[in-house]
């Protein structure tokens, strides 16, 4: 069972490495090739033939259901029903809306957003709303979060916001016998209980699977003291539900004294029930029907009363997973619940010492902590070393304590909110405690670590090099180990010679944010945009980019003017990692955090590499756009200029000043393609060879502007687009120049549709290498 499943799961795994998704013509030579193999009788191979071509026709069937190209950016009347949780932020509603209509050009899914509602929506209701919608499109960066991936394995075959006029339309409010109308309800009457805010938005989220209420502060003391998974519904909460309804059902059964069905047979069966029910309350979300398979599988082999081995059924509640969706080895969710599990398994199984039970807990949450390493490195470049402590102290405290009595204050709410409310006060008591004690341990200075991501090879070492350490005692060669993880812990960043420069021009919709690295050194160009008091693009692309590149500080920041598209990320970029200096025209926008006012002659050089201001000599009190600090790279092997948001005025004022001096091999255009900006004066003085533009997909601007994009032509210039071609990096070297799309890089067949027509001057290929 443990081969058949690690086949099938290959199969799967395999497929979503591929650029583009084999033709369905394809499945007939995967065919041919699935009978030769069973004719042969290689069951291992059949297996993971089995697996791709479930894996390719899942995602072609899943790809078929997304918006097609033509429907973007027009208007389209759709009526449907809100499904989930609504999430309110600052002055929007965003929801998931199911349309109901025969209507086949929408997908089945929806990601809308409702700018200055103007009424409250809830789950559950049936409303008639005007869209305007775009394909699935995310930010694609070096070691960001996929976006695109997301939605793909979500089923969202579509996003965008509901248009004002006409009016929508509310329908039918929510059944009550609906069950996304019942999570509503509860959700309402849970926020108008007496309770601590912080104990009720972690409430809400451990019942409900609700977390837009938590701050992001609050994740991110879960995330440094690795206790995330204990606030998000996974497969613990649902097998710590179903572990308890089980014994309270053997007991009860067994006191009833029909032994005509066993009591175990019993019990599991309403063990099984109470999880799925539990699962429906958190929203059905796809970890927690992966969790009630896998504990369905497991109970079936009590309700059957088969003797099964533990990995025996690990393994088939893999294969189920795997069969009910296969696109589940899209998310690290998945792997870490499995490999969690297993672990767990694996050091407790045959083990002949009985330990107490503090030891045991120690030791399990120690087991967990190190197997899972290389896979939390692999994912998000960051491991928790607290975790084990912090768990030790924060599973039982939300296992015993908080859920078990927020549960049952959830059911008493339709009867008796006081009843609910009573119950709920020692559970709040619990959280504001534990959130006390994890605030302090997440001020440790060295409470978490942040490491380069380590490469496929490294972890495919690394994995049971931490099965051998975890092994019992008296295993031979155990010391070996430690030996197949130290590529792991020794993952170092490749880093520039010196006089050569890298650039990364970062993928922030529409915004700009440009890394810049020399041999020693780390400079940050602007910060991309704010959203919500818990998002912006410093904090969603810029700090993943650089922990993943092993950027440990920034020694320069400069934030070019005070636009929200520029300034928007950098406050979470000064918390999170030590700036040595922070220039910018708007100091008054950061001025907690000292800033210097940038001005035209500030100089220095890193590691062979000039930098100069140009820009501003003075500040323009008409326009902040102006006011932007223009930035030159200057080495043996080329130059960039960074120009932020610059208009005709101030293009001007540099061509006079400067003259060829502006002279760049790379231009990042100024104020993202703007048909304000791009002077002919202005490029025929930088005379670059390539420019880089940083505009969103289908931004409401139209950047870049078609005359603009002439005027690059006219010169010979060739360009690209951050909505094209996501992260555009950038290797002036000895030799040569190299200029990389990261999503030609970094290609998926997810994504390798969802892209607007490539510009006629785009790059043929954008990985080449440019001879200088």
């Amino acid at each position: 069972m443990i081969t058949a499943a690690l086949c099938f799961l290959t199969g799967i795994v395999l497929v979503q490495q591929l650029p583009d998704l084999p033709q369905p013509g394809y499945l007939l030579f995967l065919g041919a090739a699935l009978g030769l193999s069973i004719w042969r009788r290689r069951w291992g191979a059949t297996l993971l033939l089995l697996g791709m071509a479930w894996a390719i026709v899942f995602a072609l069937i899943r790809l078929d259901d997304r918006l097609p190209a033509h429907l973007e950016g027009h208007d389209i009347q759709a009526t449907g029903r809100i499904i989930g949780l609504p999430l309110a932020e600052d002055k929007s509603v965003r929801f998931d809306f199911a349309p109901t209509q025969a209507d086949p050009r929408l997908p089945s899914r929806l990601r809308l957003t409702w700018y200055q509602a103007e009424a409250v929506v809830k789950a559950g209701q049936s409303w008639r709303f005007t869209v305007k919608l775009k394909r699935p499109h995310g930010t694609a960066n070096p070691g960001g979060f996929d976006y695109e991936r997301w939605l793909f394995s979500e089923g969202i075959g579509a996003t965008g916001y509901i248009r004002s006029a006409p009016p929508p339309e509310l329908i039918k409010e929510a059944a009550d016998a609906d069950i996304a109308g019942l999570r509503q309800t509860l959700a309402d009457r849970l926020s108008g209980l007496a309770a601590n805010a912080t104990s009720l938005a972690l409430i809400r989220a451990l019942t409900l699977g609700d977390g837009s209420q938590i701050t992001q502060a609050q994740w991110d003391v879960f995330r440094k003291t690795g206790t995330t998974h204990l606030i998000v519904i996974s497969g613990s909460h649902i097998g710590l539900i179903a572990g308890f309804v089980y014994f309270l059902a053997l007991k009860g059964w067994a006191r009833i004294g029909l032994l005509r069905w066993s009591p175990p047979r019993v019990a599991a069966i309403i063990a099984l029930l109470a999880a799925v029910f539990y699962a429906f309350l958190a929203g059905f979300a796809v970890p927690t029907r992966r969790a009630v398979i896998m504990l369905a599988i497991a109970m079936s082999a009590v309700i059957w009363q088969r003797n099964t081995r533990p990995f025996n059924t690990l393994a088939a509640a893999l294969l189920a997973v795997l069969v009910a969706d296969p696109l589940a080895v899209l998310s690290a969710g998945f792997w870490l619940s499995f490999f969690a599990v297993g672990l767990i398994l694996f050091a407790i199984a045959g083990r002949l010492e009985k330990p107490n039970l503090l030891i045991g807990a120690l030791k399990l949450h120690g087991v967990t902590s190190l197997g899972l390493a290389p896979f939390l490195l692999f994912f998000f470049q960051q491991v928790s070393l607290i975790a084990p402590l912090a768990n030790l102290i924060a599973v039982p405290v939300i296992s015993v304590i908080v859920l078990p009595l927020s549960l049952l204050a959830l059911l008493l709410l339709p009867l008796s909110s006081a009843a609910a409310s009573l119950l709920l006060l020692p559970a709040d008591y619990a959280l504001q405690g534990l959130m006390w004690l994890l605030i302090k341990m997440a001020e440790i200075p060295a409470a978490t670590i942040n490491h380069p991501a380590p490469s496929y090879w490294t972890l495919l070492a690394a994995i049971p090099g931490a099965l051998l350490l975890l092994a019992p005692f008296g295993t031979p060669s155990r010391w070996l180990g430690g030996v197949m993880l130290l590529p792991l812990i020794f993952v170092v960043a490749d880093r520039p010679e010196p006089g050569e420069i890298r650039m990364a021009l970062l993928d922030v919709g529409q915004g700009l944010a440009v890394s810049i690295q020399t041999a020693d050194h780390w400079l940050v160009y602007d910060t991309g945009a704010q959203f919500s008091a818990a998002s912006d693009m410093g904090r969603n692309v810029v700090l993943p980019y650089l922990h993943a590149e092993g950027a440990e500080k920034i020694d320069t920041l400069i934030v070019s003017h005070g636009d929200n598209d520029h300034i928007g990320g950098a406050r979470s970029i000064l918390n999170a990692l030590p700036v040595a200096r922070l220039l910018t025209s708007a100091p008054d926008s950061l001025k907690a955090h000292a800033p210097s006012l940038c001005k035209a002659g500030q100089t220095w050089q890193w590691d062979q590499v000039d930098f100069t201001i140009l820009a501003p000599d003075q500040l323009d009190p008409a326009t902040d756009n102006n006011n932007s600090c223009v930035l030159k790279i200057q080495s043996v092997h080329g130059a960039i200029l960074l120009t932020g948001d610059i208009e005709a005025p101030a293009e001007t004022r540099l061509v006079g000043r400067y003259g060829q001096g502006l002279r760049a091999d790379i231009l990042v255009a100024p104020h993202h393609g703007s048909k304000t900006s791009s002077t002919r004066a202005f490029l025929e003085a930088v005379q670059p060879r390539y420019v880089l533009i940083p505009s969103g997909y289908r931004n409401q601007f139209g950047h870049p502007h078609p005359s603009v994009l002439a005027r690059y032509r006219d010169l010979k210039a060739r360009w690209l687009t951050s909505a094209d071609s996501g992260a555009i990096l950038v290797n002036l070297g000895e030799q040569r120049m190299t200029i990389a799309a990261y999503r030609e890089l970094d290609k998926k067949y997810w994504r390798a549709s969802d892209a607007s027509a490539s510009p006629p001057n785009l790059l043929p290929e954008l990985s080449e290498h440019v001879p200088k």
